[in-house]
Formats: structure tokens, C-alpha cells, sequence
């Protein structure tokens, strides 16, 4: 009798942060791609410190707050708070020490010989350039900074999260004896980068600042600098708000997020070069740890260098601009409506245009049979049109019904902002369930007809956000089916109420049955592999770190389940453990554009099922957020979701493979045709409205150059 397996080992589990570390060492790794264009590399290397800067406000913040609380349990991988800290720390100071080496070892020098420059050392400019930078801050930083000295008569100021500031030691000119410490923030109104001259056809930046630095003496007239450094810090941004006490969750969520600026210093960087006795008072009043204190080897915050990917004139130094194409089966600017009527309607962005959706909402809010409107939203752009519409929709007298989440990390703000404006227009805004975030992406239109009322569908894998749209890639679904549009009233009737129906046609909704939903499919696919009959299940998502899917994950495999997993960022998961994943493969794909849908296929004995929704295999989506999984149920259009799939499990460009010790290698391409995912979706949504115009139906997919 073989030996009973404990799927529940610690050891067959990677820790949640830690793998999220080695996710953005994979975003760096595109910065150092030497195939990739300039800018390009450049840019990843700006998102790598953007992902690090969130990663602390909550992730290590999080952990912090577990190991004040004395919080002892182990996680999945059989770790404390304590020791995940610890280990976070050692391989972030790795990750950051590479990101800088990128930058300042290979990337200027690259930049350099392109005629672009950025001086972040005043003392490097020229006469002329100096001469630009002081009439420079005379002229338009001067007026706008805040000195701040810090003596018996003036405390220690509040220095703002994630603001870069300068330091200073100042000696009075008066008194020799006495040093004084000084701190002024670089105004965020101003531009971080200041073009200033250079020779002909060169480009030539300087940092405020280092322009600031060059003239800090003119803000302490009455002492000697003897030194000044820039710094940051980062606080703790992990909102805890009780919603059971808040009467008004609104007004609760406002108030917390003026006490981010107060949250405990858990990151403090500074220039390397800074002097020992600053450094001491910064440690001392900010109360960090020497282990958080990251001496940084060139500009702190590179999220910056974003700027410089968009300067103009540079053109051969980036990709070349991709323009989303048409849906086929729909023609821009006709009835949408109609077009849903003649069956449901695949969308995959960005490849395919947004404008759709957009339209589907902008249409409802001007048609007069259009009745109601109701829709989630979770992160929309600044300058929405969908808001727009649905305003619109309200002051033309439909009944439109919007869930804002205003618990959406770091958007929360922005959020308050759109309910009030909705709420101003006459729709009515709710807020969500109480302790549940709602993530799910569903838009419903209810209109009358002929032939009676008929409701309209949109689900998706993405936000409502027209700006990533263009940016993340993400998968939607129009439809009238009357089975759908029941389950979206649904929906939205325990939204706004506490009405739940008996029971549901065709969506699954976290998180009341949707981990149940996912165990049972991957418990069926184990059932079937053990009777000798067909089982596969591929599976793509964000994230996987939920350990009772992982546990089935590895029962299945066990009983001879072949399973691809295709995890863009943190995955617990391991793979090739004997007797546990040996049919397991994991990849991640990073590439120009940011995997972000959600696809699930089970082969069940051939009776294939696929499902895309809003949930990953994370604990926060089965248990603690609304979230819609929905089945694709046409053939045409299972087709193309399998054939994302197998196109992107053929990728041997831009994925990353999981090997059996944790890390990730590219994939072996030796001998084998190079298969770009990306670049292959781009060119095949090129081909599909090619053949469209051509008279080739637009109801038939044939995807260009084929992967099998």
C-alpha cells in the first residue's frame, strides 16, 4: 500500500510575499532584455519601483502589524510574520540593488549614447547649465517651498508618505557651536525632470531635487549648509476601517485616509552618500530599524523615469504604437443592441477596442426603451465617459442603480469623488456588503421591446476603465440570454438589498459558492483522470495562493491530471514535488501589455467547460469579495477562449517557466518558431477586421497564423 500523501506540507508551498518579490524580479528582468527597445527597458524598470512602493504600504505593512500584535500563526509555507519580514527584507535589498545596478550600469550609459541625459549630481553641470538651473528655482521653485528648521522652539515636522524631501545640516552663522537640522519637501506640484541646455541634438534633464539642492543655501540665509541628502519614507497604508461601527462608510473611509499620512515609518530611503550624524536624527525621529533603511546608489523613487519613456522625438527607442481594432459583429456606431440580439459577443483587450462597452453604456443612457441601468464599478479612469453616460441616463429619467467601491485600495479617494457626482445626478450609488469588497465587473440593461422586456449583459474579467483598457489585457462577454440576464438582476437585487434567489441559472458568485464551484471542477477532472478517462484543466488568473485549491490542484495531479497553470504574479504553488505536481506546469507572462483575465478550461471526458470571470484563486476572492465567474457557453466563442490559452501556453517569448527549485527561466525556444502571445493577438485582430472587410463572415473565427 502506497504511503498516504499530506498535501497540507508546508514544504510544497511557497510563501505568499516571497513569490511576489520574485514576480516584480521578473518585471526588472524586461529592463535588462537587451532585445527590448531602449525606453521600453526603461520603463519596467519605473514599474519595478511603482510594484515595490505598494508591495511595502500593505504587504510589509500588513506583516508588521501581525508581528505588533504578536500574531504567531504560520502560513501556508509554514512561516511566521517575523520570519517572513526577514526574508523580505534580504531578497528586496537583492531586487533593489539589481534594479539600480540596471539603471545606472546599463541603461544611462545606453541613454547617454542616444543623447539623452539625466544629471542627478548638481555638480556636474556646466556654467551655463547652472546658470539655467538657479533662475530656474528662483523663478518658479522658490516661491513654492516650505523651509522647515527643526529646533527647541520648532518640532519635528509631519513629512508626508511616499513625498521626496531634502535634509540638511546647518550651522549658525552667528553661533559655531550650533547644528541644526533642517528638511524641505520637493514640491510634487512642480515636474520631478527639468529639461535644461545641452549640446545640439542632445536631450539633457536635471532633477528638481538635485536644482533644489544646488540652492538650498538660499532657504537658510542665516547658516551654513553642511550638508544636504535627499530621502523618502514610506508608511504604513493598510486601511483597517470596522465597518460594523461606521454609520457612514463614506464619511469612515475619509477620515482614514487622512491618517495614512500618520501611519508608522516602515521604509526609509536616503542617498548612500548621506552623512552618518543626518542619517542618526532621521532613524531617531522616524523611529526605523537599521534593516529598513535602504541607502540608495542613484535618483531614489525611478518611478520618475516613466516620464522619460514619453518623451517625444524618440520614437525608434519604443515599440510602435498599437491601435486596438474592432469588434467583429460590431460596426462602430451602430445599434449595439442589435448586434447582441444576433448571438453573444467576445471581446479581448486590449487587441480589441473597449469602445464597445463604452458605447453599450453610452447607447442606454439615450435610448428611450432603455428602462434601468445597473453596474459595478471598482476602478474607472479620470475622466470616465462611462460616469458620463450613466449620469446622463439618470437626468434622462431611467432607474439607474451604480455599486462604487470605495474600499478599492489607493483608489479609494478617487472613488468618493464618482459617488457623490453620481449620486448628485440622481442615480442611486451603493456602497456594497458589509466586510466584502465587491469586485466583479457586470454591467445590466433592462429595455423594453416588441416582444416584451429583454435584458442586456455585459461581463467581464477587467474594471470598467477605459484608460487600462487600452493597457491590460482582459476578456468580456455581451449577452441577452434570458438564463444570464435573470442571474444579473439577481445580482444586483442582493447588492442593493438582502434579496438572494433560491437559485441561479448560469454565474457563480463569490463568496458564497464559488470556491465550492472550482473545488468540485477540479475534483470531477480527478474523478475522470482515475477512471481512464479524458481530464485536463488549464487554468489563467493573476494570482494563486489559495491553499485548499492548491491542495485539490495536487490531488488531481496525483491522480494524473494534466494541468497548466498560467499565473501572471504570486503562485504558492510548486511544481515537479513527486507523487504531488508532476503534472503541473506554471508560467507567467510579462510583456508589453499587463496579463490581467481570468480564464478557466476543464476538458471533462470532452464535454469541455470554460469560464472567465473576476476572481483569482486568492482567499480575498472566494471569501471576502463579491466576485462573478461566468461560463462561455457558445462554441464559437469557448474556441477563442481556448485558443488564448493554447496560444499563450505555445508563448516561448515572454513567458517565464516555474522550475521545481521556485525561480523562473524563459522558455526553452531551441529549434522552435518564436510565439510572442502578444504580438500574436495583436496581429490577429489586425487579420480579423482585414477579412471583415473582405465580405469573410464576421460570426467565424479564424485566428492568423495558428498555434496548436
Amino acid at each position: 500500500m502506497e504511503p498516504k500523501i499530506d498535501f497540507t506540507n508546508p514544504a510544497y508551498y511557497d510563501n505568499r510575499e516571497l513569490s511576489w518579490i520574485k514576480f516584480d524580479s521578473r518585471v526588472l528582468s524586461e529592463a535588462r532584455d537587451k532585445s527590448i527597445p531602449l525606453l521600453e527597458r526603461l520603463k519596467f524598470v519605473s514599474i519595478t519601483s511603482s510594484n515595490l512602493d505598494e508591495f511595502y504600504m500593505v504587504r510589509v505593512a500588513s506583516l508588521l502589524d501581525m508581528v505588533h500584535a504578536g500574531y504567531k500563526k504560520r502560513d501556508i509555507a509554514g512561516m511566521t510574520a517575523e520570519e517572513q519580514l526577514t526574508a523580505i527584507i534580504q531578497s528586496v535589498r537583492e531586487l533593489v540593488s539589481t534594479q539600480y545596478s540596471t539603471y545606472t550600469r546599463s541603461l544611462v550609459p545606453l541613454l547617454n549614447k542616444e543623447g539623452i541625459y539625466i544629471m542627478d549630481a548638481h555638480e556636474e553641470l556646466t556654467e551655463e547649465q547652472g546658470a539655467f538651473a538657479d533662475r530656474y528655482f528662483m523663478e518658479n521653485v522658490y516661491p513654492v517651498l516650505t523651509p522647515m528648521a527643526v529646533d527647541a522652539s520648532r518640532p519635528f515636522p509631519l513629512i508626508r508618505n511616499k513625498t521626496l524631501n531634502i535634509a540638511a545640516l546647518l550651522k549658525s552663522k552667528q553661533n559655531s557651536e550650533e547644528t541644526v537640522f533642517a528638511t524641505v519637501q520637493v514640491p510634487g506640484v512642480l515636474p520631478r525632470l527639468v529639461r535644461i541646455p545641452g549640446k545640439e541634438n542632445t536631450t539633457v534633464f536635471i532633477l528638481l531635487e538635485q536644482i533644489i539642492e544646488r540652492n538650498i543655501g538660499k532657504l537658510f540665509s542665516n547658516y551654513k549648509v553642511l550638508c544636504a541628502h535627499p530621502y523618502r519614507i514610506m508608511r504604513n497604508a493598510d486601511l483597517t476601517i470596522d465597518e460594523d461601527e461606521a454609520s457612514d462608510l463614506l464619511k469612515e473611509i475619509e477620515n482614514k485616509l487622512k491618517m495614512r499620512q500618520w501611519g508608522e515609518v516602515i521604509r526609509l530611503e536616503i542617498e548612500d552618500k548621506a552623512d552618518k550624524k543626518l542619517l542618526k536624527f532621521l532613524k531617531s525621529e522616524f523611529k526605523v530599524a537599521d534593516e529598513d533603511i535602504f541607502r540608495i546608489a542613484g535618483p531614489i523613487d525611478l518611478t520618475f523615469l516613466m516620464k522619460i519613456y514619453g518623451i517625444e522625438g524618440y520614437d525608434r527607442l519604443r515599440y510602435p504604437s498599437y491601435t486596438p481594432q474592432p469588434v467583429p459583429g460590431i460596426e462602430p456606431g451602430s445599434d449595439i443592441f442589435a448586434a447582441i440580439r444576433k448571438g453573444d459577443i467576445f471581446l479581448h483587450h486590449p487587441y480589441e477596442t473597449f469602445d464597445p462597452v463604452v458605447d453599450f453604456i453610452r447607447q442606454a443612457a439615450k435610448d428611450p426603451d432603455v428602462l434601468a441601468i445597473k453596474q459595478t464599478l471598482y476602478r474607472v479612469s479620470g475622466n470616465s465617459p462611462i460616469i458620463s453616460s450613466l449620469a446622463e441616463a439618470a437626468e434622462n429619467g431611467k432607474q439607474v442603480s451604480v455599486l462604487v467601491e470605495l474600499k478599492a485600495r489607493f483608489d479609494e479617494e478617487h472613488n468618493i469623488v464618482w459617488a457623490k457626482k453620481l449620486e448628485q445626478a440622481g442615480c442611486h450609488v451603493i456602497y456594497g456588503l458589509v466586510g466584502l469588497k465587491t469586485h466583479s465587473k457586470i454591467a445590466l440593461v433592462v429595455r423594453r421591446e416588441e416582444d416584451g422586456i429583454r435584458r442586456y449583459v455585459h461581463l467581464g474579467t477587467g474594471n470598467y476603465n477605459d484608460s487600462t483598457a487600452k493597457l491590460y489585457t482582459d476578456c468580456g462577454i455581451f449577452t441577452c440570454k434570458e438564463s444570464i440576464g435573470e442571474d444579473a438582476t439577481a445580482v444586483f437585487n442582493m447588492l442593493s438589498g438582502y434579496s438572494e434567489p433560491m437559485a441561479w441559472n448560469e454565474l457563480a458568485l463569490a463568496p458564497y459558492w464559488l470556491r465550492d464551484k472550482f473545488l468540485h471542477l477540479i475534483e470531477r477532472e480527478k474523478k475522470h483522470a482515475k477512471a481512464g478517462r479524458e481530464a485536463r484543466i488549464v487554468a489563467k488568473m493573476n494570482s494563486l495562493c489559495d491553499s485548499g485549491i492548491i491542495r485539490a490542484l495536487y490531488e488531481a495531479s496525483a491522480a494524473g491530471v494534466k494541468i497548466d497553470l498560467i499565473v501572471r504574479g504570486i503562485c504558492c504553488l510548486k511544481v515537479g514535488i513527486p507523487g504531488v505536481s508532476e503534472n503541473i506546469t506554471v508560467c507567467s507572462i510579462v510583456g508589453n501589455f499587463l496579463e490581467h483575465s481570468r480564464i478557466f478550461y476543464f476538458r471533462n471526458d470532452g464535454n469541455t467547460e470554460v469560464y472567465m470571470g473576476s476572481a483569482d484563486w486568492m482567499p480575498r476572492n472566494l471569501d471576502r469579495r463579491v466576485e462573478i465567474v461566468f461560463p462561455v457557453l457558445e462554441e464559437e466563442l469557448k474556441e477563442k477562449a481556448l485558443h488564448i490559452l493554447r496560444t499563450e501556453l505555445a508563448d516561448n517569448v515572454k513567458a517565464r517557466i516555474m522550475q521545481p527549485d521556485g525561480n523562473y527561466e524563459k522558455a526553452d525556444r531551441r529549434g522552435k518558431v518564436a510565439v510572442n502571445s502578444q504580438e500574436q493577438f495583436c496581429r490577429e485582430a489586425v487579420a480579423a477586421v482585414a477579412k471583415e472587410e473582405q465580405g469573410i463572415s464576421q460570426r467565424v473565427f479564424v485566428p492568423a497564423e495558428p498555434v496548436e
